[in-house]
């Protein structure tokens, strides 16, 4: 979804969820437009030269999914990841 632009940067989110090594979920929106620009999430995410994935609007469940948190913004190691994917539910 473009947003536009916000405070001069250009804002497409894109609502994820992901894994960490530690079992912990999260959900939440990434701006695919930061830095270069991208289009697909494998190249956010996949993008050696930025070593953490921001995400805002998230929420961190515990490895059982029975507790969670929200942050307006949350910032994860991208070392720390074990898999990503897209909300399929987006419009």
């Amino acid at each position: 979804m473009e947003k536009g632009k916000t405070n001069g940067y250009k804002v497409k989110d894109r609502i994820i969820r992901l894994k960490l090594i530690d079992g912990t979920l999260i959900n939440g929106q990434v701006n695919i437009a930061r830095g270069r620009g991208y289009e697909r999430l494998s190249e956010l995410v996949g993008d050696g030269d930025e070593t953490f994935l921001i995400l805002f609007n998230a929420t961190l469940y515990d490895r059982n999914a029975e507790n969670s948190e929200k942050y307006k913004t949350l910032f994860i190691n991208k070392t720390q990841i074990l898999w990503v994917e897209p909300d399929e539910d987006q419009k």
